[in-house]
C-alpha cells in the first residue's frame, strides 16, 4: 500500500508545491512509483513537470465536479516512475462538494495505492474542502514554513486543524503524523534560527526535518519545467532536497516516530 504524503501550508508562498515536485523526482529518481496529486488551483506542479495541459484535459478538479475519476487524469512526466494529476485553474473550490472523504475513498476504490509507492499531495493555501479531502486521506503531513514570525504564527494555527483532523473518529488506523521544514533559509539570519528552534521546541526537534537553503535555481527550474535535481544537479538546493527525502523516507518507514 503506498504512503500518502501531504505538503500543505495555509499561508501561500511558502514553497509547498517546490517541496512537493522536488521530493517527488527524488523519490521517483530512486525508483519508487510516485503519483503527484495538485489539489492547488495555481497549477504550478505541472509547470514543475513542464507538463502543458489542454483546456480539455482531466484533472484533479474535475474529479471533485463529478466529471470523471482519479485515473483518468493521470498525465505521465518524462521521467521514469513519475506521474503527475494536475489542477485546474478555473476550478471555483465551492464546486468540491462537502465530503471530506471523497479523495480517501476513490484512492482506495482505484487501487492507487497499489499502483504507486509514494502518493504526493499539494494542497491549496486555504482550510477548504480540498484541504479537508487531503488531509483526511494522508498518512503523513509535510509543513514547508518560511523561518519568519508571521509564517510561525501561521504553522502553529494549521497545527490545530492537524490535531482535529488526527483524532477524527474516523481516521482510526490511520496514523497522521506531521513534520515541518524550513524553506529559504538563511542560516547567518538571526530571525531564521530564532523562528525555526521555536517551532521546534514547540513541536518536538524529531519533527523538525532537513531545511531548504535560499536558492534561485529553485525558481529558476520551475521557468523550464523540470525539478532542480535535473535542471541544477551541483547546486545547494539540489543538495538539500536530497537530504531531506532521506530524512521523509526514515519517517515513513518508522510508524512509531
Amino acid at each position: 500500500m503506498a504512503h500518502i504524503l501531504v505538503v500543505t501550508n495555509r499561508k501561500g508562498g511558502s514553497g509547498k508545491t517546490a517541496t512537493a515536485v522536488n521530493l517527488a523526482a527524488e523519490f521517483a529518481e530512486r525508483g519508487s512509483r510516485v503519483l503527484l496529486i495538485d489539489l492547488d488551483t495555481q497549477n504550478h506542479c505541472a509547470l514543475g513537470l513542464g507538463i502543458k495541459l489542454s483546456k480539455t484535459d482531466a484533472t484533479v478538479h474535475g474529479f471533485f465536479a463529478g466529471q470523471h475519476n482519479l485515473t483518468t487524469a493521470i498525465k505521465h512526466s518524462r521521467w521514469s516512475n513519475l506521474d503527475l494529476i494536475p489542477a485546474d485553474p478555473l476550478f471555483e473550490h465551492g464546486a468540491a462538494g462537502n465530503d471530506e472523504f471523497r479523495l480517501r475513498s476513490a484512492l482506495l476504490d482505484e487501487a492507487l495505492g497499489a499502483r504507486y509507492d509514494i502518493l504526493i499531495l499539494d494542497t491549496p493555501p486555504s482550510l477548504d474542502i480540498l484541504l479537508l479531502n487531503a488531509l483526511y486521506a494522508a498518512d503523513r503531513v509535510l509543513v514547508p514554513f518560511l523561518p519568519h514570525f508571521l509564517a510561525g504564527e501561521g504553522v502553529k494555527q494549521l497545527a490545530r486543524v492537524l490535531f482535529k483532523v488526527g483524532s477524527h473518529r474516523a481516521n482510526e488506523g490511520v496514523r497522521v503524523l506531521i513534520a515541518y521544514v524550513p524553506v529559504m533559509l538563511a542560516a547567518r539570519i538571526g530571525q531564521h534560527k530564532k523562528v525555526a528552534n521555536a517551532i521546534s521546541s514547540q513541536f518536538g526537534a524529531t519533527r523538525m526535518l532537513p531545511g531548504i537553503r535560499n536558492d534561485i535555481r529553485v525558481a529558476e527550474s520551475f521557468s523550464v519545467g523540470q525539478p532542480v535535481r535535473y535542471y541544477a544537479p551541483k547546486t545547494r538546493a539540489t543538495e538539500d532536497y536530497q537530504h531531506l527525502t532521506d530524512a521523509v523516507l526514515r519517517l515513513l518507514e518508522n510508524p512509531d516516530r
